[in-house]
């Protein structure tokens, strides 16, 4: 018998998944996987203050918190040193997490690894392996979903909009400012450079800019037609409202963390992302035709002064 049938109805699951915002995006499709399967149980996700915007009015989670609650099984997706220790106070019946975790002694069930559970041989994405987890806790094996996000309102009506996000944690996943503003000036669609707290927003001061909260900064992402950016958090945004991306790899493995389940391009060079070209990615902008009929909804078009509605972003009820 596997772990969810040995639950009675409401039940309570904690999924530690701590950070960082891309990981607490892709965590999303298996979180609809498992409340999918089982309504019944109660789910709660234990995140830090600073991402939990990521799950906010998510239908499928009942509980978002910074502290562990009571559960009767504790799902570890973090591995870090804090959340083992999270999951060895939570006393809860069942403790699993990923066996390859450190400190993995503190679990009384060990996850085997994504390509033993789905029965590959190939590397996997994020989105494959953390809901290979579900699925070893039985969830039947099925289709993968793209990551669920929320946002209250469409943003206002405007000319249509590309979000450039020239920013990441590392100098080696952050491509040159000065392609990113060669790509942002032939576009066709208004740049908008996207930045969080502490990124420097001077050399794309002649551009609009954006440095909001999460919460307006799903929401601009939500209404682009197109996203360009370095492999980072946003990125996965976008892809998450099935937003059309170009993303640009450094060291990360664009494999494990390419753009899940929606039009892109993933861009890499042998001479790490310095080797890059801004007429590579030019190229890859206009090889997503954004502006066919079929690629945005009701034939919106750069001229027409307003925003294209977009069936694929998922609302607050």
């Amino acid at each position: 018998m596997n772990l969810l049938d040995r639950l009675p109805s409401g039940s309570r699951i904690a999924v530690i998944r701590l950070r960082s915002l891309g990981d607490c995006v892709l965590s999303t499709p298996a979180l609809s996987l498992l409340k999918g399967h089982r309504p019944d149980l109660k789910l709660s996700i234990i995140v830090e203050p600073r991402f939990a915007e990521i799950f906010a009015d998510n239908p499928d989670i009942d509980e978002t918190r910074d502290s562990m609650t009571h559960a009767d099984l504790v799902l570890n997706l973090h591995g870090g040193t804090r959340s083992m220790i999270l999951t060895a106070l939570s006393r809860a019946k069942f403790r699993v997490g990923f066996a390859h975790h450190r400190y993995r002694f503190v679990y009384s069930h060990k996850i085997p690894t994504a390509q033993e559970i789905l029965g590959v041989s190939r590397r996997v994405h994020t989105a494959e392996h953390l809901a290979s987890a579900m699925f070893w806790l039985g969830v039947p094996q099925q289709e993968i979903p793209r990551a669920r996000l929320f946002v209250a309102d469409p943003p206002p009506s405007r000319r249509p909009y590309a979000v450039i996000h020239p920013f990441a944690a590392r100098p080696d996943k952050t491509w040159p400012a000065e392609r990113f503003i060669e790509v942002a000036h032939h576009l066709n669609l208004e740049p908008v450079f996207l930045a969080g707290p502490t990124d420097d927003l001077t050399p794309f001061e002649n551009f609009q800019t954006s440095r909001e909260s999460l919460a307006v900064t799903k929401n601009l992402i939500a209404g682009a037609s197109l996203f360009i950016g370095n492999d980072s958090g946003p990125a996965h945004i976008a892809a998450a409202f099935g937003v059309p991306v170009v993303v640009l790899f450094g060291q990360s493995d664009s494999v494990t963390w390419a753009p899940w389940r929606t039009e892109s391009k993933v861009l890499t060079s042998p001479a790490a992302i310095a080797g890059i070209s801004a007429h590579r990615v030019t190229a890859a902008i206009e090889s997503l035709n954004l502006f066919h009929p079929a690629a945005l909804p009701n034939s919106a078009l750069p001229t027409t002064g307003a925003l294209p509605s977009r069936d694929r972003r998922e609302r607050r009820p």
